[in-house]
C-alpha cells in the first residue's frame, strides 16, 4: 500500500489571500538577494530621479546600514505612503510594459525593502518642504516634516532583521563589500556624467572612502574613456578599442581591449542594454565569438559594450532583478557584436597591448641585491686588471664571441615604420628591429605563423569550405527540442561544410561534413554543438575545428624557429605584419613581437 502523502492532511486546505507584509517578504528573496542588490535598487531609483551626485555608505558589508544620498527631483509628501506600496511607481502608467525607458518600472523594491528591513526615506521637491517616512518589517508609520536641502537620501538598516533565516546565507562582510563595489561601478560605468562616492562607514563618523569617480565632461567617447580609466584602470584605458556601430535600428558603442590584454577569466566583460547591467547568455556568446579567432579557450577578452535600440525590441521584464534581457531579433544583435568587434581589431593592425612591454621592462630588471660592504668591493687594483682583459682587440677583430653575432643590416635602413628596421637575428628566433624611438622584438616563427593562417582563412573565405558527402548520411537520434533547435541554424552550418536535415521525429540527418575535417564522429560534433548552445545561445565548435587544423596548417608552413634569416627576409616580415590585421598576436593571443621605448631602455640602465 502506497504510503500517504504527508503534506495533504485529513482536512481539506483552505485558500488564504496572503497579507501585504507576507507578500513584501516573499516578493524581497527575489528582488533583495543580498546588500548589493538594495544598493543596485537604490542607485538606480537615483538615476531615475535625475541625480547627477550619488553617495553610497554602508556599515558591516551593508547588513546594519545601507545610506544613498542623492541630488534627484525627489519625492512629495503626498506620494511617499504611495511609493512604499507595492506596484505603485512613477515609471510606468501600466499601458505598454515594452515601452520601458527607465531602470525601474514594477514598483517592488522600496515595499521590499520595507518589508525585510528598517527603512527610512527623506526627501524635498523643489518649491516645498522636506518629509520622512519610515517603514520596519511591513509597518508604516505616519509622515513627519524632516530637514533636507534637496534631493533624497534613503537609509536601510538591519537588512533582513524580519527574515532572520535569510541572514544565514549572507556571506563575509569582505565578499559582501566586494559585491557593493561591483554594483556601483558597473552603474558608474553606465552613468559617466554622475559623480558616484562609495563610503565604508563601519567605524562611525565619515567612513572611509573607497571608491569615487568624479563626473565626465566631453563628449560620449571621452567620457566613457575617462570613466573606464577610473574604474577600470589605466592599464585597460590605454589597450582599449573604440566601438562605434549601428546595424538596423540596433547601436553598439564601447571600448574592447586588444586580445594580448586578455584576462584569466570573464571578470572584465561588461554589458550593457538600453544603460541597464545585464548578464545575458546571448551577448556573452557573441563577445566571445568576436575573440573566439584570438585567443585561447583559457583567456577571456575584456570589454565594456552598450546596445542601444527601440525598447520595443527588447524585454527586460523577463526577471525582477532586470539582469536578464530578451530581444526579438537576437541574431541581429549578435551579428551587430561580433562584425563590430571584429571590425575594430582588424582596424588595430599589428598593434599589441602596452602591457606586454611593460612585463618585458619588468622581467629585465635585475632581482635586488643585499648591501655590499666595503671588504666586498674589488680593489682598484683588480678592477683595472679586469677591465683590460675585457677590452676588445681591434687588431684582430673581435675574436668567437662576435662571430656569434652580427649585424645584418646596412646602417642607413629605414626606422620611421611602424616596426622599424631589422637589426640582428638571436638565437635563431627572434629578430631585433631599430624604431624611431626605441626597439622590437618580434618572435619569427609566431609572427609568420599568425600570417600563414590569415592567408589561409582570406581564401577559405573567397572560395568557401569544400564539403565531402558521407556515403551513407550518419543519423543522429535527438529529443525533438534539440532537432529543431539545430535545424534552426542549419543555414550557417552548412556554410561551414556541415550540412543537416530532418530524419523524422527527434532525429537528424547528417549529409556532407567539412572536407578539410576528414574523418570524423559526426554524432559527438553534433553533441558537443547542442551543448554550447545551451550554455552560450549559440556554437563555434565547427568553425573551431576547421579554423584549429588551419592554424596547425599555418604552424607548420611558416619559418621555424632555429632558422638563420637574411636581412631582406626579416625585413619583408616586417612589413607584411604591419599589413596584416591581427598579426600582433598569435593564433593562441600570445603577442608576436615586443615594442620598448628608448626611454624605458635608459631608464633600466639608470641614465633617466
Amino acid at each position: 500500500m502506497p504510503a500517504q502523502n504527508p503534506n495533504i492532511g485529513e482536512n481539506r486546505p483552505v485558500i488564504r489571500q496572503l497579507d501585504d507584509t507576507a507578500i513584501n517578504r516573499i516578493a524581497a528573496g527575489e528582488v533583495v538577494e543580498r546588500p548589493a542588490s538594495a544598493v543596485k535598487e537604490l542607485i538606480e531609483n537615483a538615476l531615475d530621479a535625475g541625480a547627477h551626485r550619488i553617495e553610497v555608505s554602508y556599515a558591516d558589508g551593508g547588513k546594519t546600514l545601507i545610506r544613498v544620498v542623492d541630488d534627484g527631483h525627489g519625492i512629495s509628501a503626498a506620494d511617499l505612503p504611495l511609493a512604499m506600496s507595492r506596484h505603485a511607481t512613477s515609471k510606468i502608467d501600466g499601458s505598454d510594459l515594452l515601452n520601458i525607458h527607465t531602470f525601474g518600472f514594477r514598483g517592488e523594491a522600496l515595499p521590499s525593502l520595507g518589508a525585510v528591513g528598517r527603512l527610512t526615506i527623506t526627501s524635498r521637491v523643489d518649491g516645498a518642504d522636506a518629509a520622512m517616512i519610515r517603514v520596519a518589517g511591513g509597518a508604516m508609520e505616519a509622515v513627519k516634516p524632516a530637514a533636507l536641502s534637496a534631493g533624497t537620501v534613503v537609509e536601510l538598516r538591519d537588512l533582513f532583521y524580519a527574515t532572520p533565516a535569510r541572514l544565514k546565507f549572507l556571506r563575509t562582510d569582505r565578499a559582501e563589500v566586494q559585491a557593493i563595489g561591483d554594483v556601483v561601478k558597473r552603474l558608474a560605468m553606465a552613468e559617466p556624467f554622475v559623480s558616484f562616492t562609495l563610503r565604508d562607514v563601519s567605524g562611525g563618523g565619515e567612513g572611509r572612502l573607497t571608491f569615487r569617480a568624479d563626473a565626465e565632461t566631453g563628449d560620449l567617447f571621452d567620457a566613457l574613456h575617462g570613466r573606464l580609466r577610473q574604474v577600470l584602470g589605466a592599464e585597460f584605458a590605454e589597450n582599449a578599442l573604440k566601438i562605434d556601430a549601428e546595424r538596423e535600428g540596433i547601436a553598439l558603442t564601447g571600448y574592447a581591449a586588444l586580445p594580448t590584454f586578455s584576462r584569466g577569466s570573464a571578470v572584465m566583460q561588461y554589458l550593457y542594454v538600453n544603460g541597464r547591467p545585464v548578464r545575458d547568455k546571448l551577448l556573452i556568446g557573441a563577445l566571445r565569438g568576436a575573440y573566439f579567432d584570438f585567443l585561447s579557450r583559457d583567456r577571456h577578452p575584456a570589454a565594456v559594450l552598450f546596445l542601444e535600440c527601440d525598447p520595443h525590441q527588447v524585454d527586460v521584464n523577463v526577471h525582477p532583478a532586470k539582469s536578464e534581457v530578451r530581444f526579438r531579433n537576437p541574431g541581429l544583435a549578435r551579428g551587430l557584436i561580433v562584425s563590430a568587434l571584429r571590425h575594430a581589431l582588424a582596424q588595430a593592425g599589428h598593434r599589441a597591448s602596452t602591457t606586454v612591454a611593460g612585463a618585458t621592462l619588468g622581467a629585465f630588471r635585475p632581482e635586488p641585491t643585499g648591501r655590499v660592504y666595503q671588504m666586498d668591493r674589488p680593489s682598484r687594483g683588480a678592477l683595472a686588471a679586469s677591465y683590460a682583459a675585457q677590452a676588445p682587440a681591434f687588431e684582430g677583430g673581435f675574436g668567437e664571441a662576435s662571430a656569434r653575432f652580427e649585424t645584418p643590416i646596412e646602417a642607413d635602413a629605414p626606422t620611421d615604420l611602424p616596426l622599424g628596421a631589422a637589426r640582428a637575428q638571436v638565437h635563431e628566433n627572434y629578430i631585433i628591429a631599430q624604431t624611431a624611438d626605441g626597439m622590437v622584438i618580434v618572435d619569427q616563427h609566431a609572427a609568420h605563423e599568425r600570417l600563414v593562417y590569415e592567408k589561409l582563412k582570406a581564401q577559405m573565405a573567397e572560395n568557401g569550405v569544400a564539403a565531402q558527402a558521407l556515403l551513407i548520411p550518419e543519423i543522429v537520434e535527438l529529443s525533438e527540442g534539440d532537432a529543431a533547435r539545430l535545424l534552426e541554424m542549419a543555414d550557417d552550418l552548412a556554410r561551414l561544410g556541415l550540412k543537416l536535415e530532418p530524419f523524422g521525429a527527434g532525429a537528424i540527418a547528417v549529409r556532407e561534413m567539412p572536407a578539410i575535417l576528414g574523418a570524423i564522429n559526426a554524432k559527438q560534433m553534433i553533441l558537443d554543438i547542442l551543448d554550447e548552445l545551451a550554455d552560450l545561445g549559440d556554437s563555434m565548435t565547427v568553425q573551431a575545428r576547421i579554423e584549429a587544423i588551419l592554424s596547425r596548417v599555418a604552424c607548420h608552413g611558416s619559418i621555424r624557429s632555429g632558422r638563420r634569416m637574411q636581412a631582406d627576409e626579416m625585413n619583408a616580415l616586417l612589413r607584411e605584419m604591419e599589413a596584416t590585421p591581427h598579426s600582433g598576436q598569435c593564433n593562441h593571443g600570445r603577442p608576436t613581437y615586443v615594442e620598448l621605448k628608448l626611454l624605458d631602455i635608459e631608464r633600466l640602465f639608470g641614465r633617466k
